[in-house]
């Protein structure tokens, strides 16, 4: 890892059971201590974390809980997650949720719930913390997107759609908030085995949270904006991105 990578110890991460976000944790605490606050819905599941993560020698861990649906609520609860250890380096926006998969939704209501968490939620967080960090010293952004963002397909519509606009939003604040040393590390993992994806067909190059952590990390030292993982990924991501739409049309996954 970089210099600056190295002192970067204070982790937040907003979505604080997300399989993937806590494998980054692990992967950053293996390679220097860590203290660590978790923000989620879930009590049990932040309780669980934390105790994992206390068990790996994270120095200090504290949970928050909060609905990422609650956009009245995400500056305050930033505020808090800041406050909790004097500060912090490194967010890891992991907020999302996968919903029904497939075209036109069946339940609109889930449909709506999946765009509202994944993009106006997690995207309202990002402009939380991403301030946050300006007015500090600066720090690092880590936004969990997917590979489901880069072209639209039938297969995950309203998931990709979501995604897409997450991805298109960091993105664009890592170039503003560059000159002012906040770095907005995009990462678009491919087909995961996660809680999240259980029953589902496993796609081409499927991966794991360990392995997705282990490149998001090793990421952070270097230069990249956006991070394919597994990093062969972005080649036959590249590919579906130039195919004719009405070969995509056919395509089911």
């Amino acid at each position: 890892m970089s210099a600056t990578a190295s002192v970067q110890q204070r982790v937040i991460v907003l979505g604080g059971t997300s399989e993937i976000a806590l494998a980054i944790v692990s992967e950053l605490q293996r390679r220097a201590p860590r203290e660590v606050v978790l923000a989620a819905r879930d009590r049990n599941g932040l309780q669980a974390a934390a105790e994992e993560l206390r068990s790996q020698g994270c120095t200090r861990v504290s949970t928050i809980e909060f609905d990422a649906l609650d956009i009245d609520s995400h500056v305050g609860l930033v505020d808090r997650a800041f406050a909790e250890h004097g500060g912090g380096e490194i967010v890891i926006l992991a907020v999302g949720v996968l919903g029904q998969r497939g075209g036109l939704p069946a339940d609109l209501a889930d449909a709506v719930e999946v765009m509202q968490v994944n993009f106006v939620g997690a995207g309202s967080l990002l402009i939380c913390a991403a301030r946050r960090l300006r007015d500090g010293k600066g720090g690092t952004i880590i936004v969990l997107s997917s590979a489901a963002g880069a072209r639209p397909r039938r297969a995950n519509v309203v998931y990709g759609a979501a995604k897409a606009g997450l991805d298109f939003l960091a993105r664009g604040l890592g170039d503003d908030l560059h000159d002012d040393g906040v770095r907005v590390l995009v990462v678009r993992p491919g087909f995961v085995h996660t809680r999240m994806t259980v029953g589902l067909e496993p796609a081409p190059m499927a991966s794991t949270p360990q392995a997705v952590a282990r490149d998001a990390v090793d990421a952070l030292g270097t230069n990249r904006q956006v991070l394919w993982s597994p990093r062969g990924l972005r080649w036959p991501m590249l590919v579906i991105r130039a195919l004719p739409r009405v070969i995509l049309r056919r395509m089911r996954r």
